[in-house]
Order: C-alpha cells, then sequence, then structure tokens
C-alpha cells in the first residue's frame, strides 16, 4: 500500500463482520487511522488488533447507531480520540426480505431504523467535521460514502421496504453531493450486488431458503471486492469525485 490516506482519520458502521470488517482493514491499510463502530464489541476488539498488527490505528468505539445518542456519541469520540474526521463510510444495515402481506411490522421498524435514521444519526453529526477537515487537509477534500444496494436501483418483488430504505438513501446521498459541492466534501453511493456477508442470516427461514435457491448459481462478491471500490473513491485526487458505483457479482441479473 502507499498509504495515501497518511494522517487521516476514518469511520467505519458495521464494522464487526462483512463489508464494514473489510473496509476498515482496507483504510487501515492505506494509512488512515479507522474508529470502528458496531454493537458487538467482540468483533471490534479483534479486528482492532489484527489492524494494530500490521501497523494500523484502530480504535474501538461500540454504539447501536439507530440511537441518535449512541450514533452522535460515536462520531465525536472518534473526533475527540483520532483528533479529526476525513472520512466516514456509512455501511451498518439489515435487509430483511418477504411478502409485505405477510411481514411482521417489526421487520420494517428495523429496516428504517438501521438503513435509513442510522445512517442520517451518523452523518448528521459527522458533516461538520467533514467540512473541516476538507478545509484543512493537505489533500483538500474529505468523503462521505454510503454502501446502499442493488436494492437501490432495481425494485423487485418480496423487498419493498428493503428497496425504500436504499433508494431513499441514495436520494438523501444525491442532494446532500449537491449541498456540499463549494465544501469539497464528496458524496458517494456504493451499490454492491450478492455479496458473501452476515446479510442472510437475519431473514426468517423460509425466506433465506428462499434467498439461497435465488442465488445458488452466482459466485457472490467478496467483502474485498467493496472494500477496493470504498478505498478507490476515497484516494482519487480532489477533482475527480467518484459519486455512484454499482458492483454486481459477474452472473447477477438483477
Amino acid at each position: 500500500m502507499t498509504n495515501r490516506l497518511e494522517n487521516t482519520v476514518a469511520l467505519v458502521t458495521g464494522s464487526s463482520s462483512g463489508i464494514g470488517a473489510a473496509t476498515a482493514r482496507r483504510l487501515a491499510a492505506e494509512g488512515a487511522a479507522v474508529a470502528l463502530v458496531a454493537r458487538r464489541r467482540d468483533r471490534l476488539d479483534g479486528l482492532a488488533a489484527g489492524i494494530r498488527a500490521d501497523g494500523g490505528t484502530a480504535l474501538v468505539v461500540q454504539a447501536d447507531v439507530t440511537s441518535q445518542r449512541e450514533a452522535a456519541g460515536a462520531v465525536e469520540t472518534a473526533v475527540a480520540e483520532l483528533g479529526r474526521l476525513d472520512t466516514v463510510v456509512n455501511n451498518a444495515g439489515i435487509m430483511l426480505l418477504g411478502p409485505a402481506l405477510d411481514a411482521p411490522i417489526g421487520e420494517w421498524d428495523q429496516m428504517v431504523a438501521l438503513n435509513v435514521q442510522g445512517m442520517l444519526y451518523i452523518t448528521h453529526t459527522a458533516l461538520p467535521h467533514l467540512v473541516r477537515a476538507a478545509a484543512d487537509s493537505p489533500r483538500q477534500v474529505a468523503d462521505l460514502v454510503t454502501i446502499t444496494s442493488t436494492a437501490g436501483r432495481v425494485a423487485r418483488p418480496g423487498s419493498a421496504v428493503y428497496n425504500l430504505t436504499k433508494f431513499g438513501a441514495a436520494a438523501f446521498s444525491e442532494a446532500l453531493r449537491q449541498e456540499l459541492i463549494g465544501r469539497r466534501v464528496r458524496v458517494s453511493v456504493i451499490e454492491p450486488g450478492t455479496v458473501d456477508t452476515e446479510l442472510a442470516s437475519h431473514l426468517r427461514d423460509d425466506i433465506r431458503e428462499a434467498a439461497r435457491s435465488q442465488t445458488a448459481s452466482i459466485e457472490p462478491l467478496r467483502p474485498d471486492d467493496i472494500a477496493d471500490t470504498v478505498a478507490y473513491i476515497v484516494t482519487r485526487d480532489r477533482r475527480v469525485a467518484v459519486n455512484e458505483m454499482l458492483v454486481r457479482a459477474a452472473e447477477q441479473t438483477w
């Protein structure tokens, strides 16, 4: 690695597993000090130990971002401990699929709370810090990256509320992008297709089997593939803004 993010600080939500953990490792390898934000402290401690063993800097911040107080506290803790905030990756999310007619309302609440409100709580507190970082950084830029999904581009039966949260995140990001152009804060969305993560493990048993059969013929992306995408976006020169990247598994049609 070339330490392209040396002297910067990144915060990654949902970093206890999957895309979040891979992204945290990759940004640390690029030289960023990384704040690891998630609920599972044991997972975060293990990830932080691995990053430090490789010569990186990692701060464990246990928090549930669906709580406005905890989300704001996570951002402020990262800034207090690491000194600044140059990059935020809104990765925490949950996918609960199934027909709307039979869906427990609690599943809809969970998706809105994490995929939308959690993203908003982190972003709201982080924005002033990102603006300040862009103003005083030698790189003259800061980055806000939100991981959405192909479900933020294509609506399909059985994923109505998941689609709502991901389409909404994309629209929010685009409006924010336009607002922040003059502040040199780049706003990007990454739309992964099928990725080998824990996301499907939260599905009800019958829905999980249906989802598995649908993707059985697809070689899924790996979390590192999406981490590579994040790293590509946030290491560009300030003259380059990569606002949207759609990354599908090669055999995926939707």
